[in-house]
Formats: C-alpha cells, sequence, structure tokens
C-alpha cells in the first residue's frame, strides 16, 4: 500500500501491488488506560500508533456492516371489495369459533 500524508509517501512492501491512497487526518480522545494498551500493541508488533488505529478502525467496519437505508414509512393497503358475505351476520360470531 502507498498511502500520501502530508506530501510524504509511504509504502508497505508486504502487499503485492502498489497502490495511493488519500488519508484523511484526524484527532480523536482516547481514554488513558486504552491509548497505553494500543502503544503497548503498536511497539510489540513495530507499528505505528496510527497503524494501530487503522486496522482497529477495519476490523470494526468489517465486523460491523452499516445500518440498511431507512424504509419509507408503512402504511395500510387501500381497502378493497371482496365481494358480499357468505354467512348471515347472525352467524358470524359462532363461524368465528370454528376451531377452537
Amino acid at each position: 500500500m502507498v498511502s500520501i500524508v502530508n506530501h510524504e509517501i509511504q509504502s508497505d512492501i508486504h502487499l503485492p501491488s502498489w497502490h495511493f491512497v488519500i488519508m484523511v487526518k484526524t484527532q480523536v480522545q482516547i481514554p488513558d488506560e486504552l491509548f497505553r494498551r494500543a502503544k503497548e500493541v503498536a511497539a510489540q508488533k513495530e507499528w505505528s500508533f496510527a497503524e494501530i488505529v487503522r486496522r482497529g478502525l477495519e476490523y470494526m467496519t468489517s465486523v460491523h456492516s452499516p445500518s440498511p437505508a431507512p424504509r419509507k414509512a408503512w402504511s395500510l393497503p387501500k381497502p378493497c371489495h371482496l365481494g358480499r358475505f357468505l354467512a348471515r351476520e347472525d352467524q358470524w360470531t359462532e363461524l368465528s369459533h370454528e376451531g377452537d
């Protein structure tokens, strides 16, 4: 991977091809203990702190897919004529209890 950060070119020789990546510089607040543990991991792996953050974000975005697009509000379908009733009104209660 080749990335341009502040007009410097960085490369990762472990990847089989060259890519140009535009990166965004941002600022985040991290609890002291999490920062300390991340720095320890970075030192053990011989990675930069920024690489730890990038890999963490890549992992989180791979296991948590984005929310689906908001659905259109549901509403009842429009009524339609189903024909005349097949049972007399005085039979409705009795018929509603069939199968109980």
